[in-house]
């Protein structure tokens, strides 16, 4: 992906640990498309508020973050024992995991940092911290391998001149590089596929308006910026061969937590017989998760859809809201998922365990 890379889009790191300043360097996301603005955070707080308030956002790059709050954490520790150690750990990772509910890879970056603290029992501390920063390291770095992985089948499904529609932001400012529902569009770029993408804005938080189209005209790719309300419509007119969008839990029998209204998009397509791909990691699928009903769904504050957009309200003082962060598409309707180790189809029950397997 070299002349990406060279346009720029690729050589932006969304989240990188400045190890010297002891500090999370971030891509501030709620500022773009306006302002590219870096944060640098060096406490639990700012790291938590950060993942809350979507200043980083995207599952596989909350969870880099939280692999290396999680280290910046225990390297502030003075404990000077490794159960010492362990205990603070624990109090940084339950911090942390507070953050958002939904995306699973939060917890699951969580999780692998303390596996690996297990696995350093016994050693002296100093050994143990930077153990951990190398584990943090490798989560970033398998990410970023995995996302390519992803662009490489994805880009199998598709075909030169297609139009494809996707919500919310898949790509790379969501993860290490490349993205996962964005992967496939910028491998195909540098192929010459000539996609021609949908971006629905993404309402309430608008991150396919802010987020995608940025990304994609900062690539180069043909990017059109659509209204939500608007997918019927372009479908209809046959301007859709192909849906991709990411994803944040995948339940164990297909089900699909993602950014709230791809679910409609989802039921849209199939209406007009139109595939429907959901990219994402292998670390994304919960197989303790029995299905998308038992996938908590994030509810978020009320002021996103009445006043945080717009410099006057635009909903009536004191109105009732719902803000849902996420829905579940249901798996009849995901014509695949993509991941990092190849194309699952129905039934996902064995499809999906199978991928763990190999």
């Amino acid at each position: 992906m070299a002349n990406l890379q060279e346009q720029g889009i690729m050589g932006i790191q969304a989240v990188r640990l400045d190890d010297e300043n002891n500090a999370l360097v971030i891509l501030d996301q709620t500022l773009l498309p306006n302002e590219k603005k870096y944060l640098s955070l060096t406490d639990q707080k700012e790291i938590w508020e950060a993942i809350y308030l979507l200043k980083v956002r995207g599952a596989p790059a909350i969870g880099i973050a939280a692999a290396y709050g999680a280290y910046l954490g225990v390297k502030a520790s003075r404990a000077v024992t490794y159960e010492e150690l362990y205990a603070d750990f624990l109090k940084v990772k339950e911090y942390l995991a507070s953050s958002r509910p939904t995306a699973v890879n939060l917890f699951w970056a969580l999780d692998r940092m303390e596996q690996r603290l297990k696995r350093e029992a016994g050693k002296d501390v100093i050994e143990v911290k930077l153990a951990l920063k190398e584990e943090a390291d490798t989560i970033r770095q398998e990410d970023e391998e995995t996302c390519a992985a992803i662009g490489r089948y994805g880009l199998s499904l598709l075909k030169p001149g297609w139009g494809i529609l996707t919500h919310c932001n898949a790509g790379t400012i969501a993860t290490a590089r490349y993205g996962t529902a964005l992967a496939p569009i910028y491998l195909g770029q540098e192929q010459g596929y000539n996609f021609k993408v949908y971006a629905d804005e993404t309402r309430p938080l608008l991150q396919g308006a802010r987020l995608t189209a940025w990304e994609l005209q900062e690539a180069g790719v043909d990017v059109t910026l659509i209204c939500d309300n608007m997918a019927s419509i372009v479908m209809k007119e046959g301007r859709i061969q192909a849906v991709l969008v990411g994803c944040d839990r995948v339940a164990k029998n297909g089900d699909t937590a993602n950014k709230i209204g791809t679910s409609g998009v989802a039921i849209l397509a199939k209406y007009y017989g139109i595939p429907f791909y959901v990219c994402g990691p292998l670390s994304t699928v919960d197989l303790n998760c029995r299905t998308g009903e038992d996938i908590k769904i994030e509810l978020r504050p009320g002021e996103e859809i009445t006043h945080q957009w717009y410099a006057r309200p635009m909903a009536p003082e004191g109105v009732k809201t719902y803000n849902p962060a996420f829905d579940v598409t249901p798996r009849e309707l995901i014509t695949a998922i993509v991941t990092e180790k190849g194309i699952a189809y129905p039934p996902y029950e064995k499809s999906l365990p199978a991928m763990f397997a190999e």
